[in-house]
């Protein structure tokens, strides 16, 4: 489980298609923005989980500047990473510790969707981008509630008949990659579990009720 906190930003160093539908990337790592002695690969092992641009991986092989891991073809037709080459930034965050703060919100690190930057809207301090979403993802979407875009842990600002908004403040603009993107990318879209979970259970619930309803009246 992640929380939607980026611990850094890393860069795509390599991307080796070794055939059988794997693709690995090496992927860099700088240390966190203020002190590069604690990074994302601290006290990390092979196995251990790390997500990319909000994607879930694994790590394969480390040193203490890069890390390597597979992803199967289907994660690549399902999210964004696809789009990734050498030289992409991308947003990177250790799996949460049980004794850890919960300073984002809970993050699977599995994608439901992806959608497009089609807005960036500048102010003095912040900035709105505007996304499309597709209709499945935004079915999860309320105004003020919590999204997972590329990783990053966001409140929607307002619901569009396409998509959403959401205001970013000038820390995530320079801690992520969403500081740089660009009309027309593609990102990795992680709506709320808990919204998943109820929607879930009122579904169960009505149909379960339909049944019951019929039964009755045979």
């Amino acid at each position: 489980m992640f929380t939607g906190i980026i611990s850094e930003i890393g860069t795509v160093e390599a991307v080796d298609d070794g055939g059988g539908g794997i693709v690995t990337f090496r992927i860099a790592t700088h240390g966190v923005l203020d002190d590069a002695t604690h990074g994302v690969l601290d006290d990390a092992e092979p196995g251990c989980s790390i997500a990319v641009n909000g994607v879930c991986l694994t790590v394969v092989e480390h040193t203490a500047s890069w890390f390597t891991a597979d992803v199967m073809g289907e994660s690549l037709a399902v999210t964004a990473l696809g789009d990734l080459e050498v030289g992409s930034a991308v947003n990177l965050e250790r799996a949460m510790r049980a004794d850890g703060r919960l300073d984002g919100h809970i993050v699977q690190g599995h994608v439901d969707a992806v959608g497009e930057l089609v807005e960036r809207r500048p102010d003095e301090r912040w900035e709105v981008l505007r996304f499309t979403a597709p209709a499945d993802a935004r079915t999860f979407c309320v105004h003020k509630g919590s999204i997972a875009i590329d990783g990053v842990s966001l409140t929607i600002s307002a619901l569009t008949d396409d998509g959403f908004e959401v205001s970013l403040i000038p820390t995530t603009l320079e801690a992520t990659t969403l500081g740089c993107l660009r009309p027309g990318a593609r990102v990795n879209l992680e709506t709320d579990v808990l919204a998943k979970y109820v929607a879930r259970h009122l579904e169960a619930t009505t149909q379960s009720t339909a049944h019951q309803t019929t039964e009755e009246n045979r």
